[in-house]
């Protein structure tokens, strides 16, 4: 059966782009560099503690608990810190400060293979595209300096929509941008609940980035499951 699809809307972190390393190795990097000698694995754990329970208690960065984003990030940052040892009030500041704006560069992203060829094609096919990922406002910036940017008509974060996936009044505010009925778009994400199944529950189309040798989650149809972004083309090839 053929798709009709004119929207593509794609997730980012773990689809289009991943960490170069670590968090807690990065983290630990920008210790060392101002003096602070922390180990990588107790930070990687520290951070999964912290990031949860403010993800817990101050969903979707603050949005409507009067937090800014960098707000957000700075505490998560600090508190990770604090939870692995350190205890220089001065020195976690100018730490938040530094890795808030490091992680906003190709420093720390990189391309997931056969992203940009995946993204180019589908523009090329005339496909509309967006963006929409549970995210801060520094995505933008992200996506323009791993080159990215450029194919999408908009990026649409969490803290915009002021929903998170799954919430799917995130999906209609993307489908309101490109334009779309909910029959004609696709979404493309790594996630099972917040991309594959969110989006379907709005009524569109959705494909599960699933590599390989990753844990199997919960059953999918094969013809919806890519194994990798270049798969993607077979499934909607005009």
């Amino acid at each position: 059966a053929m798709l009709r699809l004119r929207l593509l809307t794609w997730d980012v972190k773990d689809t289009l782009l991943r960490l170069r390393q670590p968090v807690g190795q990065s983290y630990a990097a920008e210790a060392r560099a101002h003096g602070l000698r922390v180990q990588p694995e107790a930070l990687g754990r520290s951070f999964r503690e912290v990031y949860g329970a403010q993800s817990r208690r101050f969903p979707n960065y603050g949005h409507g608990q009067g937090l800014s984003s960098r707000q957000w990030w700075l505490d998560v940052v600090k508190q990770s810190f604090r939870l692995s040892g350190v205890q220089d009030e001065a020195a976690l500041t100018r730490l938040a400060e530094k890795l808030y704006r490091d992680y906003c560069s190709s420093h720390n992203w990189e391309v997931l293979p056969g992203a940009a060829e995946t993204l180019s094609r589908c523009r090329q096919l005339g496909f509309r595209m967006g963006v929409v990922s549970n995210f801060d406002s520094r995505l933008e910036d992200i996506l323009s300096q791993c080159n990215l940017r450029h194919h999408f008509e908009f990026v649409l974060t969490s803290e915009a929509a002021g929903f998170a996936k799954p919430d799917g009044r995130i999906f209609e505010q993307a489908l309101r941008l490109g334009g779309a009925r909910p029959e004609q778009a696709a979404h493309i994400g790594d996630d099972y609940s917040r991309d594959y199944r969110a989006a379907r529950a709005a009524g569109m189309h959705s494909f599960l980035l699933r590599a390989a040798g990753q844990a199997e989650g919960p059953e999918v149809p094969p013809e919806h499951v890519l194994p990798t972004l270049s798969h993607l083309l077979a499934r909607i090839e005009k």
